[in-house]
């Protein structure tokens, strides 16, 4: 399995010497490529060491690794909350604290450890994710690398796709009774038995009468495996909309990395904003430092979806790239991780998209998710099989977690992090003209049917704000979010015109539960807008935001106050007061509540006083059974509205969701070829668009 060379003494753990690759059929050190570097953080270490390198703990056990049948049965401990449990079991496998780490980040790539003290890299971002250039490549073997000094132990370990760990190559490190120089470290290991999953990473190791230091620690693979004739080369599309200091961050960032820089063609910044980037102050320093690897666009502000096809329109027809980068504008982002997808996509087997994850800017240890999956049943997203929404890398680190060591499969990727392969971009256009909402969606899905998977690589990710702090049913997005998602739907499911109106009416009685009928009035408004076809689709795309925002307007709870105090005191503030239920149960608790909003007569225009306040936290649609008007915060915590019971209106707007749910139904088939027909992503389609917005 493993071959070690070292000017020091090295220790073979295991059945290695059964497994060991002939040394006379591997390549020599030309022949192979760095894939994956060993880094550290520079900046917000305390906020994010945990992704890079963690104090050495023994490993939390998991008997299901041994026998699956240990998940058959359910504990069911009645009484609590999925959040509660969740904390539960965080808090048992926490370890001791991680302050202060007993090693210290020397540069970008080099950590020393204090005397006695214990390091591993089996983290998010330094563990190679050996299972998915396996699965996805025709690698078969990795190189590690790594100089070392001072006296102590590096240990190269392995996992299975069960998560459970064994060491594979020890070196034994001491500089200090020789010349004093350093002592190079290298293992070749087999990726052999890897297909569902699996890591390798290196733990370190201080004696304890002295300090050890180990850098520029790489993996690599044989370039000869690479699928491309030469390493591939990447355009970056960043679009902003008045959020210049966030984008000239990001412009900074790409600037100040000398290894991406070679493999980078352009950035395409293109500002639809009117507090542009090009205005502010450090944006020539950037502009110069970038030269001719960056190009400012200027155009209408055609959203999230029209920014970010502008500049994979533009890599195509440049012609000179490899690969369009998306990469959001407000995300921080792991320059390393450009590099890990662009050397991933080289190296796959056939074009894919490689994606990235999401971590919270606010917590920045937590993943959002690592891929996901699109459901067809209910035309809604959900994390990847056996991942899930929001692991916290602090209290259940890589090596504790074993359900992560094994290869996810994702339908798409979001758009804050996804490398495109030009050839991909050729063979089925650009994204959806769908200003903001479902366009990486759609682009995942349609990718997949044309032969282009989406690989949601782990140790590429990016830090992003969160969905918790955004409601799209309480603003304009709520009109997209729905458009584009039956939009998505007709294109993917020609057949699913029957199936989708209980979505369309669960939906919209959800919303009239929580008296948000500005966001009822929306989402009539976006299916009256599907049903007129592909062409309105795309035309209205520079002014449907305007005509959106209007028929928004008036609404008793779209109408917001900065201040709680500029309206009368509530009658009461609520909290949490359900009892935890299954799904099950929750479904048929929330079709009650709907019968009796269409029973109730209840009116809260005449209120002289909100009844009850409620958080923005706890405005889900339990907190407003029985309420008449509520005084609602919103969810970035920043006014409130004061929503008020209208139990005629809600009948009205349900009876109308009904006629247009079934119209839609009724002409799915013809709506489905349609929108198939006219090419709604296509490259001629995007140009006419473009011209037009001028």
């Amino acid at each position: 399995m493993v071959q070690a060379q070292t000017s020091g003494s090295a220790t073979t753990f295991g059945a290695a010497s059964t497994a060991q690759q002939n040394t006379s059929e591997t390549p020599d050190d030309a022949c192979w490529e760095t894939v994956n570097r060993v880094v550290y953080p520079l900046h917000d270490a305390d906020q994010t060491m945990p992704l890079y390198a963690v104090n050495w703990h023994p490993a939390y056990f998991d008997p299901s690794v041994f026998d699956e049948r240990e998940n058959l049965y359910s504990a069911n401990p009645n009484g609590m909350t999925r959040s509660e449990l969740a904390r539960l079991i965080a808090q048992g496998r926490r370890t001791a604290s991680e302050e202060p780490h007993g090693f210290a980040v020397d540069s970008r790539n080099t950590v020393t450890l204090a005397a006695g003290t214990h390091l591993s890299c089996c983290t998010y971002f330094n563990a190679f994710p050996a299972g998915y250039w396996r699965y996805w490549t025709r690698v078969s073997n990795v190189r590690f690398s790594a100089w070392t000094s001072g006296k102590g132990t590096v240990t190269v370990f392995r996992s299975t796709a069960r998560g459970l760990a064994a060491p594979v190559q020890s070196f034994s490190i001491d500089t200090k009774h020789g010349d004093g120089g350093t002592q190079r470290v290298e293992a070749l290991l087999s990726l052999k038995g890897m297909l569902d999953g699996g890591f390798y990473w290196f733990d370190a190791r201080a004696d304890e009468d002295a300090s050890l230091t180990v850098g520029g620690a790489v993996w690599q693979v044989p370039a000869c495996d690479r699928r491309t004739p030469q390493p591939g080369t990447v355009s970056v599309a960043i679009t902003t909309f008045n959020r210049p200091s966030y984008c000239l961050d990001q412009l900074r960032a790409i600037a100040g990395e000398p290894e991406l820089r070679v493999r980078l063609d352009t950035v395409y910044c293109t500002d639809q904003g009117t507090d542009l980037v090009c205005n502010q102050d450090g944006f020539a320093a950037a502009a110069d430092d970038l030269g001719g690897q960056l190009t400012y666009l200027q155009q209408a502000n055609l959203g999230g979806s029209g920014g970010f096809s502008r500049g994979m329109f533009e890599t195509v027809k440049a012609g000179r790239s490899d690969y369009t980068l998306l990469l959001d504008d407000d995300a921080i982002s792991e320059p390393e991780s450009i590099l890990r997808a662009v050397q991933f996509a080289d190296y796959a087997a056939r074009p894919v998209l490689v994606g990235g994850g999401m971590f919270h800017i606010d917590h920045r240890t937590v993943l959002h998710v690592q891929g996901e999956r699109f459901d067809p049943r209910s035309m809604w997203m959900y994390p990847s099989r056996g991942a899930e929404f929001n692991h916290d890398f602090r209290s259940e680190p890589l090596s504790d977690s074993p359900a992560l060591h094994s290869v996810k499969f994702s339908d798409f990727n979001g758009w804050w992090f996804c490398l495109i392969p030009t050839e991909t971009m050729r063979a089925i256009g650009l994204g959806l003209p769908a200003f903001i909402k479902f366009d990486d969606i759609e682009y995942g899905i349609r990718a997949k049917k044309h032969g282009f998977p989406t690989v949601s690589l782990p140790g590429v990710a990016v830090w992003h704000m969160g969905w918790h702090d955004k409601d799209p049913a309480r603003s304009w997005e709520e009109y997209f979010q729905v458009r584009n998602r039956w939009v998505c739907a007709l294109l993917h499911y020609p057949n699913a015109g029957k199936a989708s109106v209980f979505r369309m009416l669960y939906e919209e009685a959800n919303l009239g539960l929580r008296m948000l009928y500005s966001g009822m009035a929306l989402s009539q408004m976006a299916l009256a807008d599907v049903l007129k076809g592909p062409a309105y689709f795309v035309d209205s795309l520079p002014s449907k935001l305007g005509e959106v925002r209007k028929a928004r307007s008036g609404f008793a709870d779209s109408t917001t106050f900065t201040s709680p105090l500029d309206l009368p005191e509530p009658g009461d503030h609520a909290e949490r007061d359900w009892a935890p239920q299954s799904a099950r149960d929750v479904t048929k608790q929330g079709m009650k509540a709907v019968f009796a909003a269409l029973r109730s007569r209840v009116d809260g225009s005449k209120d002289e006083a909100p009844q009850v306040a409620v958080p923005a936290r706890f405005s889900i649609w339990p907190s407003f059974i029985g309420v008449r008007s509520a005084l609602v915060t919103s969810a970035d915590g920043d006014s409130v509205a004061w929503f008020r019971r209208d139990s005629k209106l809600y009948r009205r707007n349900m009876r109308v969701c009904f006629g247009l749910a079934c119209k839609l139904a009724r002409n799915w088939k013809r709506l489905s070829r349609e929108y198939h027909e006219y090419g709604v992503a296509s490259m001629d389609t995007w140009e006419h668009i473009f011209k037009e917005a001028e």
